[in-house]
């Protein structure tokens, strides 16, 4: 696939890019080497190869899904400005 500059310039414009014209070659050329690059990832054998990591195949450690309170409320409460009965005062947003 072939990027020329009329595409270049409505990419662009989709992704609200401003370009100034006399880029729109270079940014072509760029692309297409780019593109080029990826064509020649397709060519390389990887039959047999096994992934080195995936997430999938791993098996997590659940912990209980419990609810606390953490017990660290007087730690969390120290680093706000103002409090009150254990919760955070915050100044009136809505009328």
């Amino acid at each position: 696939m072939a990027i020329d500059a009329a595409t270049v310039r409505k990419v662009a414009h989709l992704a609200r890019i401003k370009t100034p014209d006399d880029r729109l070659e270079p940014l072509a050329g760029e692309l297409n080497g780019i593109l080029a690059w990826i064509d020649q990832l397709s060519e390389v054998d990887v039959e047999g190869v096994e992934p080195m990591t995936s997430n999938v195949a791993q098996v997590l450690r659940l912990r209980d899904d419990v609810v606390t309170d953490g017990g660290k409320v007087a730690d969390v409460l120290a680093n706000a400005p103002r409090s009150a009965d254990g919760f955070f005062v915050v100044p009136k947003v809505v009328e």
